[in-house]
């Protein structure tokens, strides 16, 4: 019997996942929504407390009045030779290891699954650094301890407030050293991919890691908290819109090479 020409072809597989390791139950609008709606309304909120109604300088005066009026931690072996120089050092030796383990799973079948996640996770900590730093020469704004207010020479300008010609560029925003450690969040992403189980682990490890690195700037004087909530959500948004845009790229791939063959045996049994 010849099937009519006009009825449409059952499809032989299930659509690709557009967005790898998430349960078939959440839908893209959902995951939009935890993922980045929420933390966006949290850096307002964060923002807003910090910077529009002086919680920076609230945190910044205790932290400086319980140093005896003077930033006493701005060059003390912990917070400057291991959590600022040494940490900094770790956390690139953690990148090129990545790197390392990249390269061999590129040599290995064994390990091909690691690789597409390994490559996204390398960019996304390199972005999120590269931005954060980037940004430090733009936007012009100073550190605790550059401030009269804490002993230094300049008066505080806010983000959009025009300074004076012939003064000094600030690059203390965002926090350049805090990128370091937040820009590992992107391992939630990366296990998201690779071992969804873990994701939350990884998670907890980028906000442990850059939750050291800013707090202890903001005791030597380096920054205020609004600085270290800024290279937070710059890191947490880089990870996310990359990994966003590579999920997009692989469902096509994925559709073309299963659904292909799928197609043809389909069509090879309506002309039976």
């Amino acid at each position: 019997m010849i099937r009519s020409a006009s009825r449409p072809l059952p499809s032989a597989l299930p659509r690709p996942a557009v967005l790898p390791g998430i349960s078939a139950g959440m839908s893209p609008r959902r995951f939009l929504l935890l993922h980045a709606l929420w933390p966006l309304l949290t850096l307002a909120a964060l923002s807003a407390s910090t910077m529009g109604l002086g919680g920076d300088f609230w945190l910044a005066d205790r932290f400086y009045a319980l140093e005896g009026g003077r930033w006493a931690l701005q060059n003390a072996y912990l917070t400057e030779q291991v959590i600022h120089r040494f940490g900094r050092d770790a956390s690139t030796t953690a990148w090129l290891g990545a790197f390392a383990f990249w390269l061999y799973a590129r040599s290995r079948q064994a390990l091909a699954p690691w690789r597409r996640p390994l490559a996204y996770l390398l960019l996304a900590t390199l972005l999120a650094v590269a931005l954060a730093s980037g940004l430090k020469s733009l936007t012009n704004m100073d550190c605790p301890w550059d401030l009269s207010r804490y002993g230094g020479e300049v008066p505080f300008f806010g983000l959009f407030d025009r300074r004076p010609p012939g003064l000094d560029r600030g690059v203390c925003f965002p926090a350049g050293h805090a990128s370091g450690g937040y820009a590992w969040i992107a391992l939630y992403f990366f296990f998201l991919q690779a071992r969804p189980r873990l994701r939350w682990a990884g998670l907890a490890t980028g906000l442990a890691v850059g939750l050291l690195f800013g707090f202890s700037q903001q005791l030597r004087g380096a920054h205020f908290l609004s600085h270290d909530v800024w290279t937070l959500a710059i890191c947490w948004f880089v990870a996310l819109a990359l990994y966003l845009a590579m999920a997009r790229r692989e469902a096509p791939l994925a559709a073309d090479k299963r659904g292909a063959p799928a197609e043809r045996a389909s069509l090879e049994g309506a002309g039976r």
